[in-house]
């Protein structure tokens, strides 16, 4: 069993920036991809970025903005944003793959206009 604990999240105006941090807790050793995703009210949960083996992976609405990194000695990902935009808001998850997915609880980020 995996364990994802998220935090980082808040609010901030436009064109401001947030660092998510997702730990991983149990049989980590077995994740393979870890990302985020986010769902804003009324919409589909949506990919943001994963990454796998230093391979990265992000939506096109975030490309040149959102940054993710991976410490796999802290079992730890991260989601570097920059230039917020209110269209971010979401709540962001934190997302792993091994034998089987994980899901953290959710972070709230809110971006003022």
């Amino acid at each position: 069993q995996v364990r994802l604990v998220e935090s980082g999240g808040g609010l901030v105006q436009a064109g401001g920036s947030l660092r998510l941090s997702c730990a991983a807790s149990g049989s980590s050793n077995r994740i393979v991809t870890m990302g985020w995703y986010r769902q804003a009210p009324g919409k589909q949960r949506e990919l943001v970025a994963t990454i796998s083996d230093g391979n990265t992976n992000y939506a096109d609405s975030v490309k040149g903005r959102f940054t993710i990194s991976r410490d796999n000695g802290k079992n730890t990902v991260y989601l570097q944003m920059n230039s917020l935009k209110p269209e971010d808001t979401a709540v962001y998850y934190c997302y792993a793959r091994g034998p089987y997915v994980y899901w953290g609880q959710g972070t709230q980020v809110t971006v003022s206009s």
